[in-house]
């Protein structure tokens, strides 16, 4: 609207320029035209009146005071050219003396006698005015011409001027209104239908796929508004119905993968046993005087990879189902330095500023998140030179913050996304389940946990618990 306004303004200032300059053109080329008429008059009168005959050589005697009279009557002064381009005679009697106007050009001489209509007008510019000169044959009572009028003519544009500029000066007054209001016009309605935009703007921002998202409610909105409104709402409706499926697809693929990780890790233990159980059969001997020591460390493999089944299903059973939480008022800064006292490591080290950081947490689960934190920190350390690994509890407003710091081997970029992952581990021992388990605990409460990692420099896990 604002710059509709303002390319308007300025054509119209253009067009308004140019018509002035039109008229101001067609006013002196007509006013020129008048003058010429009734010059021509006076002369074709005095032409009928003299006592002289009326040839070229005759022009002086016929107006040698006649041309003062006629210059006087029609108020302009003229020149009288003989056929050959000399002046004969000129209203102005310092004309005389002006040896540049005595003679006309040659280029006047032959545009005259090649117009149509016998006239010739020659435009020029002086000290910044427009100049015209109009050249005319004068012809006697038979038509036949017996010499040239010259009439010069400057335009005086300083009314049209004036009058232009005062025009301007008003229509720029009223355009200025024009854009003012086009200005705070624009201001209110942008604002009208910016804000239904920003209404759904703000919706969209806000549109996550992991909860149930509002739909937008606006009263009487545009039409076009209108179908992005219902739009937005369909869209909204079908994102619900896909979080649906998507959620179970997760849940399916999740108990899947589940399902293979048990039948991968129970498989592990049975292959030995099966090959203990066929080489037991085929070498036993009962008569072998070794047959009671051998029986024993069958008796012991078997014991063993039954166990290692045992420690596998116990640890998915730990993982898949989390017991119940049993908030207790604990002294934190206490139970992490009891679940330090199962580890015998010489450079496990325990920093606390404060001797009691209060919060409502379960022990036995708060033991199991600071326990497998430790464990990984040792298993990051066995090839460090000077291994040291460093827990801190802090309190921090309304939350308990837990740090362990090792100075191990790090952890890689490409595994930083996948380290919370279930059955995700970089060792060549153990199941992946840990850190998952520590991160259901921690988001059951609540809470926080990330890391901070360089490759080869240590890595520092932190555990945000609310403290209520």
């Amino acid at each position: 609207m604002i710059l509709l306004v303002v390319i308007a303004s300025v054509l119209i200032a253009a067009v308004t320029i140019y018509q002035y300059r039109e008229q101001s053109n067609d006013y002196h080329e007509n006013r020129l035209e008048r003058k010429e008429e009734q010059i021509l008059q006076s002369i074709s009168y005095v032409l009928k009146e003299t006592t002289f005959p009326t040839t070229p050589d005759n022009l002086e005697f016929i107006f040698n005071d006649e041309i003062y009279k006629i210059a006087d009557v029609q108020n302009v002064n003229f020149n009288i050219y003989d056929l050959e381009g000399t002046l004969v005679k000129s209203s102005r009697p310092s004309f005389e003396a002006d040896s540049i106007s005595n003679c006309l050009d040659a280029e006047v001489l032959n545009n005259l006698l090649e117009s149509p209509n016998k006239r010739y007008v020659e435009e020029k510019a002086v000290a910044g005015d427009n100049y015209q000169a109009s050249y005319v044959y004068i012809n006697d009572l038979q038509f036949k011409p017996i010499g040239i009028m010259n009439l010069p003519y400057f335009e005086d544009n300083s009314f049209n001027n004036m009058e232009l500029r005062e025009f301007l000066f008003r229509l720029g007054g009223v355009y200025l209104l024009m854009l003012l209001s086009a200005i705070i016009l624009a201001y209110f309605i942008s604002k009208y239908i910016t804000r239904s935009l920003q209404t759904i703007s703000d919706k969209m921002g806000q549109t996550v796929l992991t909860k149930r998202n509002e739909k937008i409610h606006i009263e009487d909105p545009s039409e076009e508004i209108g179908k992005l409104i219902d739009s937005y709402n369909s869209m909204i409706d079908e994102l619900e119905e896909s979080a649906v499926k998507l959620a179970r697809s997760e849940r399916e693929q999740a108990w899947r993968e589940m399902a293979k990780q048990v039948a991968h890790e129970i498989k592990n233990p049975l292959t030995p046993l099966r090959l203990t159980v066929q080489s037991f059969e085929r070498k036993f001997n009962l008569e072998d005087p070794k047959a009671e020591t051998k029986v024993k460390e069958f008796s012991k493999t078997l014991i063993q990879q039954i166990d290692t089944m045992s420690n596998i299903a116990s640890a998915f059973s730990n993982f898949a189902d989390m017991p119940a939480q049993q908030n207790e008022t604990l002294n934190v800064v206490k139970i992490v330095k009891l679940a330090l006292e199962i580890f015998n490591e010489d450079y496990i080290h325990f920093i606390s500023d404060e001797k009691e950081v209060i919060a409502k947490l379960d022990r036995t689960q708060l033991i199991r998140v600071v326990t497998n934190l430790v464990k990984n920190a040792i298993q990051a350390v066995p090839d460090v030179e000077s291994p040291r690994i460093l827990v801190t509890v802090a309190a921090q407003d309304e939350t308990v913050k837990i740090m362990v710091a090792d100075n191990g081997i790090g952890i890689a970029d490409e595994f930083k996304e996948k380290v919370f992952e279930p059955k995700f581990t970089t060792k060549s021992s153990g199941m992946g389940l840990g850190l998952g388990m520590v991160k259901n605990i921690v988001e059951n409460y609540n809470g926080t946990i990330d890391f901070t990692s360089q490759k080869g420099k240590g890595t520092v896990f932190s555990v945000k618990f609310p403290r209520e």
